[in-house]
């Protein structure tokens, strides 16, 4: 099986192209249990007052695409319909014929939901296999009606000791304990590794300031900019280098450095360029650090970098945690509300490619103006610390 696939908040999240397993690796869902076995690994953890919607297609009903959503709470049909158009329309654009929904929470909160998608899928010729309801280790179906084998009382299940899970987990698939574990893995570090990382920001922002007052008396500030450029450009590409050699970070400066470099979009698209899909893991590690140690105002451009690698990789979770943290810091980031409309319109990962080559990137750059370029505010930008004193730095 492939890696873990998507999952996320209210948007819905879409995996890999193709997120059947290997030939040799084929993992069957073939009935409830089997199916409330896997959505846990589909998705990255274990849901919650979510619907999770399952695309399929020939042959033998391979899963395209998971989908999940939170449940409207409180319900109506007018959101409820909402979302099941919003499902059934990514289904229908990604030519998918079946699909299978799992609502996880109390009847008042699913049941609306489940109706609506019953009648949207059926509006698109879309077959749905079952719509299923999880609660409190039962699941009932609305599509059985026989008492044999969908009791009123629901059916029993655990999820985590039927072999599907376990074949899952053999490959490498992990299930987190919910969306806060997730959420966690990004959270600001705090005490006194967040005292550490202001200071040694501070720091970082008051050589900035510096090398840019000296740019404003230059002759040839372009020129200049571009040298000043160059110093963050080292830096995060070093930084890149050593995490795909297993390293890491060794100072809270290091970190800061890449923080602050970020604000020039020139740096920012030079790493957005070096994200080889064929790197990600290393990729991953590297913009979880530092999107953990950025000080407010430094969060947007590393967090989107690592929304942008975990959507490659299919982890749609960790993708739109990252984008919560990137908007949080800067409601109007150019880079995250794009990952976060062409993710939420269900693109899969295959879409994620490169937008450039770093030549590509330094290229676009090479006949920009001497000035920073104008934009609004909040939008992506190039680095401007007018508002900091440029202290002498001591680095050393």
């Amino acid at each position: 099986m492939r890696p873990p696939l998507t999952a996320g908040d209210d948007a819905p999240q879409t995996p890999q192209a193709d997120q059947s397993p290997e030939p040799s690796q084929v993992i069957r869902a073939g009935s409830p249990p089997a199916l409330l076995a896997i959505v846990p690994h589909l998705v990255g953890f274990v849901p919650e007052a979510s619907i999770v919607v399952i695309g399929t297609s020939p042959p033998r009903d391979r899963i395209r695409v998971t989908l999940r959503y939170d449940l409207p709470d409180p319900p109506g049909v007018g959101i409820s319909s909402d979302l099941a158009a919003h499902a059934v329309g990514i289904l229908g654009d990604q030519r998918l014929p079946g699909a299978a929904a799992v609502g996880y929470g109390p009847e008042a909160l699913v049941t609306p939901v489940a109706q609506a998608l019953r009648e949207a899928a059926g509006l698109a010729g879309i077959a749905l296999d079952d719509i299923l309801r999880v609660e409190n280790g039962r699941y009932w179906s609305y599509l059985c009606g026989h008492e044999t084998c969908c009791p009123a009382v629901g059916e029993p299940f655990d999820a985590s000791t039927h072999p599907a899970s376990a074949a899952m987990a053999s490959t490498g698939s992990q299930v987190l304990a919910g969306r806060a574990a997730v959420a966690a893995r990004v959270a600001p570090v705090g005490y006194i590794a967040a005292e550490s990382m202001r200071q040694a920001t501070r720091r970082a922002e008051r050589h900035v300031a510096r090398l840019l007052a000296k740019v404003r008396t230059s002759s040839r500030i372009g020129a200049a900019r571009r040298m000043i450029a160059a110093e963050g450009l080292a830096a995060v590409g070093a930084m890149i280098i050593r995490y795909r050699g297993g390293g890491r970070f060794t100072s809270d400066y290091e970190i800061a450095r890449i923080t602050v470099a970020l604000h020039d979009l020139r740096v920012r698209d030079d790493a957005w360029a070096r994200m080889d899909p064929a790197h990600a893991d290393a990729h991953q590690r590297l913009w979880i650090d530092v999107v953990r140690r950025a000080q407010p105002g430094h969060v947007a451009a590393p967090a989107a970098l690592l929304a942008f690698v975990a959507w490659q990789s299919g982890d749609g979770a960790l993708a739109n945690v990252a984008l919560d943290r990137a908007l949080a810091d800067d409601s109007r980031y150019s880079m995250a509300l794009l990952l976060r409309q062409v993710i939420s319109a269900g693109a899969p990962p295959a879409l994620a490619r490169l937008p450039m080559t770093p030549e590509e990137v330094a290229a676009s750059y090479a006949g920009a103006d001497d000035e920073p370029r104008p934009g609004a505010e909040g939008a992506d930008r190039d680095l401007d610390i007018d508002d900091h004193d440029p202290e002498p730095d001591d680095e050393g």
